[in-house]
């Protein structure tokens, strides 16, 4: 494998902080509350700086409105494909399509995160299954599952440049949306390489249950972690992306943001979880905590068990006290989850992308 690395510089992306408490966006690795509801669409899709125009986007958006993502009937790319495609380019097009001051607290990119994540995390190394490699994320049932309620947003927003570059495979597109916001909200360098492939039909969607469940604790998250291949530490560093986003009551069941930097990529999650006190939250929602003397940011019962198991703690406290040794830890473990169950072609060049300038 070759490693490329170029910059593509272009005007740094306005990042929005201190969201107001009404807002919502979510990237949460633990999902659903078993009672889900669907997510209500957003009001608008904005004009982007993609290069595309506004009146295509809103068709793609009111077909997604529809429960049509456009991907029946488009040729769908084979695992040589991507030799076509610059990808320099769709990065800097993903790029463009993340601020967007009336969505959430002003960034796509928490949602792309989790529309990486949730796309990987289906992997089932014993039986093969599962991954990002066929992008079954995109079909019914998969899509419609608790744990995907809201991702549709991701889809649609996207989907405008799986138009401008056909022969990028939705996996790759994906996964690549999740690189683009960790680097270009402030996180690491994470190496990123093309290759899946599509599925055409759903006969291959992943069951519901794969990913994790918010409401339970360590032994469950290591369960589905270990699943995938996982060892404690990298569990506990890819928890760290909590530093993004905030959990919806309308998708998840959840309410409210980790911390006060939900578009910010740091190492938040592991200083608040620490610091703060964290007591049960009042409401007629499912069991969540909130900080004691502001009641502003939230926690989940399974992020709470990173605080209370000695295994997982003991790396908490270590990203807590070092950003650097977080971000470290955090790349490498993003990119072995956006790899699992793909077999890329031995030629696959290894991309690490240079933030915009």
């Amino acid at each position: 494998m070759r490693t490329v690395s170029r910059s593509v510089g272009r005007t740094p992306l306005r990042v929005a902080t201190a969201p107001a408490a009404s807002r919502a966006l979510s990237v949460r690795f633990f999902c659903s509350h078993k009672q889900h509801k669907q997510h209500k669409q957003h009001k608008r899709i904005p004009t982007t700086k993609a290069g595309i125009n506004p009146g295509v986007l809103g068709a793609l958006a009111a077909g997604a409105l529809a429960g049509w993502y456009f991907y029946s009937g488009e040729p769908t790319p084979s695992r040589d494909s991507w030799r076509k495609v610059n990808f320099h380019n769709v990065y800097k097009d993903i790029a463009a399509l993340l601020e967007d001051e009336d969505y959430d607290d002003g960034s796509y990119g928490p949602v792309f995160v989790r529309l990486a994540w949730h796309a990987s995390g289906t992997y089932d190394r014993k039986t093969g299954t599962g991954g990002s490699d066929g992008a079954t994320i995109r079909f019914k049932p998969e899509s419609g599952h608790g744990a995907n309620a809201g991702l549709d947003v991701a889809r649609a927003r996207l989907e405008p440049l799986k138009k401008k570059y056909p022969h990028i495979s939705y996996g790759d597109l994906y996964t690549l949306a999740g690189v683009v916001a960790v680097q270009e909200l402030g996180g690491p360098t994470v190496r990123w390489r093309p290759g899946r492939s599509d599925e055409k039909i759903s006969a291959n969607c992943t069951p519901d249950g794969r990913l994790p469940d918010a409401a339970q604790g360590a032994n469950h998250v290591r369960d589905i972690f270990y699943r995938m291949g996982f060892n404690d530490q990298e569990i506990a560093a890819l928890i760290g992306a909590h530093a993004l986003g905030r959990c919806h009551s309308n998708r998840s069941g959840y309410e409210g943001p980790w911390n006060a930097s939900p578009t910010s990529f740091t190492n938040f999650f592991y200083t608040e979880l620490l610091e703060d006190k964290w007591v049960p939250k009042k409401w007629d929602g499912p069991a969540q905590y909130v900080d004691k003397d502001t009641k502003s940011f939230m926690m989940l019962p399974a992020d709470i068990a990173f605080k209370t198991d000695p295994q997982f703690r003991k790396y908490v406290e270590k990203y807590a006290a070092d950003q650097d040794a977080f971000f470290a830890d955090f790349a490498p473990a993003f990119t072995k989850l956006l790899e699992l169950g793909v077999k890329f072609p031995e030629d696959a060049p290894v991309y690490e992308f240079k933030t915009l300038e």
